[in-house]
């Protein structure tokens, strides 16, 4: 895996404002979104000197965009290619946690995101030049038809270019217009990707998979070439080859909110494999990175093999 230039890895998606509930009732805001988490988990395992990591979205002109915007830049995240549209607003989510589980609701019907592929002009920058770039099926997801098949092409010229595409297909069925869509759009995101990161619960009611080996089958397939299946807290499934392999988590974590949990485990996974490491010693770092994650509330965390890509906020921010 060889790079191409300045940028490490643009990843494309929706970044959301987070309300996360907390002691007494109390309500935290914080950014996140699908896309977004694996880019600021990735920052674990790369060198701010080897180049950039880049976020290609779309915002608003109001306050919380920029806020959202300030605080990626604080954090090393590119946001150069991050549109910001007249009017428009991000979306919003609620997580709250019942009965030991997670329980979301989404507000994100006119969130800007939904036309961050609407200027084909600069989604082709913003891809341009990348050595890996980073997707999801809720990316695919929360845009319309036509949207979609700019971003496609976009993607198309990045794998032809020479970058590296990874994609998780993150299957939320509410978002999509319907399943039969869902899973076509998902399958050819497949079938561009050098690497797909699926979680076995989504697909096992995604596709009927009956374990995680037929993911990765099906995937492997649909034309990827690394297939490396989340299962919780079970053994990662890879076929990175001819065979399977298999790599079990930490073991004696528990959990307190699993939001996050696949997103960090995919950060820590590119990091390595961008830095020349095995997909199995890839793995274990996903495992190691998600095991940290999930003993604490809410999407981002922060860690000290993080803080090389931070710089100071802005005086009076």
């Amino acid at each position: 895996m060889t790079g191409l230039g300045p940028r490490q890895i643009v990843a494309i998606g929706e970044c959301m404002i987070e309300m996360a509930a907390g002691e007494a009732g109390a309500w935290k805001l914080g950014f996140a979104g699908d896309t977004l988490n694996t880019l600021w988990y990735a920052r674990s395992g790369l060198d701010p000197a080897a180049g950039a990591l880049d976020y290609a979205s779309a915002l608003g002109d109001d306050s919380f965009s920029g806020r959202m915007v300030a605080f990626l830049e604080r954090h090393g995240i590119g946001t150069g290619h991050i549109a910001r549209l007249p009017g428009r607003r991000p979306g919003l989510y609620l997580i709250e946690q019942r009965e030991g589980d997670r329980h979301f609701a989404y507000w994100r019907e006119a969130s800007a995101a939904r036309s961050l592929a609407d200027d084909e002009a600069r989604l082709a920058r913003a891809v341009d030049g990348a050595r890996a770039v980073y997707f999801s099926g809720i990316t695919l997801a929360i845009l319309a038809p036509q949207a979609r098949e700019r971003l496609f092409a976009a993607l198309s010229r990045a794998r032809q270019a020479g970058s590296l595409l990874a994609f998780d297909p993150n299957i939320r069925p509410a978002l999509w217009e319907d399943m039969e869509t869902g899973r076509a759009a998902i399958l050819r995101a497949a079938g561009l990707a050098h690497i797909v990161l699926p979680s076995f619960d989504d697909e096992a009611a995604a596709f009927g998979d009956a374990d995680p080996a037929t993911t990765a089958r099906r995937y492997r397939a649909a034309g990827a070439a690394e297939i490396v299946v989340k299962d919780g807290a079970r053994a990662v499934t890879i076929l990175a080859g001819e065979s399977l392999d298999h790599v079990l988590p930490p073991a004696g974590v528990k959990p307190v909110d699993a939001t996050a949990a696949g997103d960090s485990f995919n950060g820590a996974y590119l990091a390595a494999r961008l830095g020349e490491q095995s997909a199995a010693r890839a793995a274990r770092a996903g495992c190691r990175m998600a095991a940290a994650v999930v003993v604490r509330h809410g999407a981002l965390i922060h860690a000290p093999d993080m803080e090389r890509w931070n710089k100071p906020a802005p005086q009076g921010a």
